[in-house]
């Protein structure tokens, strides 16, 4: 496993001052467009994973779009997307947050879960955590039995798991 996860951890493309100038961009396209990595990330969540019972996997726009469905897929759950304003045709739930570079707002369909769901809410990048919460804050208005959280890549010197509560498991696949 430290072998793949270095091999994983050197795939990933570094991007300076995007989207602006002080932000070190970490780009995971370049982990989905190599078959063996995008194998191995699928391996590794779903081995995470097998054993919880998860009934629903939910991903943020846009690049939780990717892993999310794959795992849905190999977990037997099924998927659901939380996307940007105006994206989700029927009715929504929203919440509001602030990022390392200006402020967002999240959405779910409002029968996207129920009470008897766990889930599973998946994005690429652990930073400040300031999208996730968000998008744990729709799940939970929803009220699923469980919800767990997970990304490809945590920036551990950002401490983004301490704005998480103790009622949520989080994890990474990779830290840098």
């Amino acid at each position: 496993m430290i072998m793949s996860k270095e091999t994983l951890i050197k795939s990933i493309r570094e991007i300076p001052d995007f989207p602006i100038p002080g932000i070190l961009f970490y780009d995971v396209t370049t982990l989905f467009k190599d078959p063996w990595c995008l194998q191995e990330l699928s391996n590794v969540m779903f081995e995470m994973y097998k054993e919880k019972g998860i009934t629903k996997v939910v991903g943020i726009e846009s690049r939780g779009f990717i892993m999310g469905p794959i795992l849905a897929t190999r977990l037997n759950a099924g998927f659901i997307p939380i996307r940007k304003p105006g994206k989700l045709p029927a009715e929504t739930l929203e919440e509001s947050y602030d990022k390392e570079y200006g402020q967002d707002t999240v959405q779910i369909h409002k029968d996207a879960l129920d009470e008897n769901d766990i889930v599973l809410l998946h994005d690429d990048l652990l930073a400040t955590g300031g999208t996730m919460k968000a998008a744990c804050a729709l799940v939970k208005k929803l009220k699923p039995k469980k919800v767990y959280v997970n990304f490809i890549i945590e920036l551990k010197d950002l401490n983004g798991k301490s704005v998480f509560g103790d009622d949520v498991e989080v994890e990474s696949v990779l830290s840098l």
